[in-house]
């Protein structure tokens, strides 16, 4: 099993120094570039501090000049958000300065208040199709001219400039949640990422089980990664545990506020919408995040990781920013870098 990294550029009060959290990041992927992580990912969003995306392929870029091997992925890129022409050739370009290590994620967007900005009020929900009619122009794109009648994009005669390195183009994989989306990608030989949220490891179960059913219904076609990404916190004293709760907790309420626009944003910032109209606190409750996501001490955080392993996860993300403390999401991926991950070394690595 490999393991990626999802770190964000993230505030959560205007106080909060900018520079300083772009060298946190930045220090935070370099050890993750040391320790072997297999890709880090980049989100798309945009007007929010609490995910301070606006340009994926600017911030792996950076991330590229900071590095030597580790994979850059966007996680991911919201075809809605996008022209095929200026997207083939800002990820191409990024392709050709990283020296071919990108991982080209895309997805149909997260936020409905997002989509009432940049997408005309658009229902995020039709996203989906937009990224299925995206892929193939773009591994187009990347092989020469092409023109294009399509439902959502018309457009004569072009290419991308620059072409990628990675030949024909770079690995594709789609965040997918329902069964047709698995089935979709698969049919376009594109990875899968997936996201349980908080929900228990039924969850995970799921996604997984419908990776299957679609191999299943496409035989004969390459069979893809699956990754599944969680909250991850690692300490060595349980009684830390709460500090990690309520940075989960405050960043669920804002999540939630921002799927179904229940409070303002105020200059970037999300407000703390009116407990009365959540709907899944329980999934929030303390013991529930304990048991569902990747948190406790290293030996937790390896008998919980053992589980993804047996279920066939072939990659499991580590989400580390989520408004938790610096000194904590520091210390947090330093635990799972020299006490976790070992334990999922191959033989012959952990033996040298």
């Amino acid at each position: 099993m490999q393991f990626h990294l999802v770190m964000n550029l993230e505030r959560f009060s205007p106080d909060t120094d900018m520079v300083e959290v772009l060298e946190h990041l930045t220090a935070m992927v370099e050890l993750a570039d040391r320790a072997g992580f297999e890709i880090v990912w980049a989100a798309e969003h945009h007007a929010l501090e609490m995910t301070i995306a606006p340009g994926p392929f600017q911030l792996l870029a950076h991330f590229a000049a900071h590095t030597q091997r580790i994979r850059l992925g966007t996680a991911v890129v919201v075809a809605p958000y996008w022209h095929p022409i200026k997207l083939a050739g800002e990820a191409a370009l990024l392709d050709l300065v990283s020296g071919g290590r990108l991982e080209f994620g895309i997805g149909r967007g997260a936020y409905q208040r997002e989509f009432d900005r940049l997408a005309g009020g658009m229902d995020q929900k039709l996203g989906v199709p937009m990224v299925f009619e995206m892929i193939p122009l773009l591994k187009a794109l990347w092989q020469g001219d092409v023109a294009h009648e399509g439902k959502y994009w018309h457009f004569p005669t072009a290419t991308s400039c620059p072409k990628p390195l990675q030949r024909p183009h770079p690995p594709f994989w789609v965040a997918a949640r329902d069964p047709g989306t698995y089935d979709a990608a698969i049919k376009e030989g594109c990875d899968i990422m997936s996201w349980g949220l908080t929900r228990p490891f039924s969850e995970v179960e799921k996604y997984k089980a419908q990776f299957e059913t679609a191999l299943a219904a496409n035989p004969g076609l390459p069979r893809p990664r699956f990754m599944t990404m969680r909250h991850t916190g690692i300490y060595e004293d349980p009684g830390e545990l709460d500090v990690f709760v309520q940075a989960i907790v405050r960043q669920g309420r804002q999540f939630e506020n921002l799927f179904r626009n229940l409070a303002p944003v105020v200059c970037g910032f999300p407000e703390e919408p009116d407990p009365a109209l959540l709907t899944n606190q329980a999934a929030y409750e303390p013991s529930a995040l304990k048991e569902n996501l990747l948190l406790g001490t290293p030996d937790e955080a390896i008998a919980k990781l053992k589980r993804y392993e047996a279920l066939g996860v072939d990659a499991f993300c580590y989400m580390g920013s989520y408004g938790l403390p610096i000194p904590q999401q520091r210390r947090s991926l330093e635990l799972f870098v020299s006490e976790v991950m070992p334990a999922f070394a191959e033989p012959s690595k952990a033996a040298a």
